[in-house]
């Protein structure tokens, strides 16, 4: 019985996904290092910065970790992400301590002070031996514009213990951290509906 030309076409793809599935089996067998604390970066001028951290917050959740949040600019806000993460009790440490962004607060000093709060409770949770993961939400608008000594935040997020991932939102990452960083993102903005008149909604934005 002489093979029909669907026949042929499953036995071309099978033998293309054998081939593909032996390069991803060697690629993942040249892996040496079973398990390791990331530095990881989410940055870039497109919306899912933050999205992303706490959706791998999420992730870590469901595998018994404890996780440690600081937001650095977002504390005014009244957040879905804050108002669920709650319900997880002492497996998080969620701390808002920003008050808004610059253009909103227009005092630099006060922004200033806000952010070495901030990072004072970020040098907590680094030193806190019972988390697994922290989200430092927005830190690269306070390195952006200075606010915080960036070789000090840098060195400390560098030297970290060897089991503790680390993320950090913003856009604008400054070269020194993407060059200390394990995994670095880069959202691009392509379409956005705030462009069409569209304003923040809760359950999307925040």
């Amino acid at each position: 019985m002489t093979d029909t030309k669907d026949d042929i076409d499953e036995q071309r793809h099978a033998e293309k996904m054998k081939k593909r599935k032996a390069v991803q089996d060697a690629e993942v067998a040249s892996k040496t290092v079973a398990q390791k604390g990331l530095l990881i970066v989410n940055t870039g001028p497109g919306k899912g910065k933050s999205t992303a951290a706490f959706g791998l917050v999420l992730r870590a959740l469901g595998h018994g970790w404890n996780v440690g949040i600081v937001q650095f600019i977002k504390g005014a806000w009244d957040t879905g992400e804050r108002r669920a993460l709650e319900k997880f009790g002492a497996q998080v440490q969620f701390h808002a301590l920003g008050e808004g962004f610059t253009w909103e607060t227009q005092d630099k000093a006060r922004d200033i002070a806000a952010a070495a709060r901030a990072w004072a409770k970020a040098e907590e949770l680094l030193a806190d031996p019972t988390l697994q993961l922290i989200v430092l939400d927005e830190l690269n608008i306070a390195l952006r514009y200075d606010y915080l000594p960036l070789g000090d935040v840098v060195a400390a997020l560098a030297g970290r213990r060897g089991d503790l991932n680390v993320i950090v939102t913003g856009r604008n990452a400054k070269p020194e951290l993407i060059e200390a960083a394990d995994l670095v993102t880069e959202m691009s903005l392509v379409k956005h509906h705030f462009k069409a008149g569209v304003k923040a909604q809760a359950g999307i934005e925040f």
